[in-house]
């Protein structure tokens, strides 16, 4: 089996439950106060509502492409001069409530150059494992 070019982008695409009511995480994965708090180190907004989202010092911008108020958002990441990208990288967050179980599952899809599944799945199990301390859940 040949190994993908380097640059192949990657779908990964997890649902977690969370023990938190649709109003109070969707601060926490549509606002810079929010995914500062649990996804990255620090996010600033910029004057063009780009964000700027930094891990180990380093910068990474995105904007936001979509969102549906209350239930989802996606993030599309943009070069280092913040222009878009073709076949860029993206992040969706999409909460959804079972109504017959009162559930409020996170389902995170994360496309992106991250080749190996298992590093994927631990990074997003400690990530939203910091989300749902930050909302006791």
């Amino acid at each position: 089996m040949a190994m993908p070019a380097t640059g192949a982008k990657h779908r990964f695409e997890m649902e977690y439950a969370i023990n938190a009511s649709l109003k109070i995480l969707f601060p926490y994965i549509a606002s810079a106060s929010g995914l500062a708090q649990w996804f990255c180190d620090d996010v600033r907004l910029d004057p063009d509502h780009r964000l700027d989202m930094v891990w180990d010092k380093q910068s990474h911008y995105a904007e936001i492409a979509t969102q549906r108020p209350g239930r989802s958002i996606r993030y599309v990441f943009l070069d280092e001069n913040k222009r878009p990208l073709s076949d860029a990288s993206y992040l969706d967050f999409t909460l959804e409530s079972s109504r017959i179980t009162d559930e409020v599952f996170l389902r995170v899809t994360d496309y992106s150059e991250h080749l190996d599944e298992q590093e994927r799945l631990e990074l997003w199990e400690g990530l939203v494992g910091k989300l749902r301390e930050q909302v006791g859940g």
